[in-house]
């Protein structure tokens, strides 16, 4: 399965949808459906906001794809070269959400609620992050 969206806000609510599908597909409970709506629209919208100059309009992927006992989501992107795992500031969690410095959150739940989160920048020029869940 796959959803081709832009970089625009506005798109969020077809994500939820998509990933409602996904989750109907392979037959997913209540509580990984909730999860995985929380993990994917940390990362589409990271990707929505940060990955290209303000302005330019693009379009980015996320696949899905099942394996046995394992759901894996391939989030696609042509932007600014980042990797979250090791770019992203780091985040404390013992501080109030005032004191917290911005960015690092999204990230941190993904890498969280995920079993498996990779990385890599194609030589196509690609950011490609690759989230792994056990869905049983």
């Amino acid at each position: 399965m796959r959803l081709l969206l832009k970089n625009d806000i506005s798109q969020v609510p077809l994500l939820a949808d998509f990933i409602n599908q996904v989750c109907n597909k392979f037959a997913l409970d209540q509580s990984l459906s909730f999860q995985l709506n929380l993990v994917l629209e940390e990362a589409v919208v990271n990707v929505i906001q940060y990955a290209f100059p303000k302005g330019e309009e693009h379009t980015f992927t996320l696949d899905v794809k099942k394996e046995a006992d394992t759901i894996t989501f391939i989030l696609r992107d042509d932007g600014k070269p980042f990797n979250p795992l090791t770019q992203a500031p780091d985040v404390d969690i013992n501080l109030s959400a005032e004191k917290r410095q911005i960015g690092g959150l999204g990230i941190f739940l993904v890498q969280q609620m995920m079993d498996e989160v990779d990385y890599k920048r194609t030589s196509k020029g690609e950011n490609v992050l690759v989230m792994r869940k056990k869905s049983c």
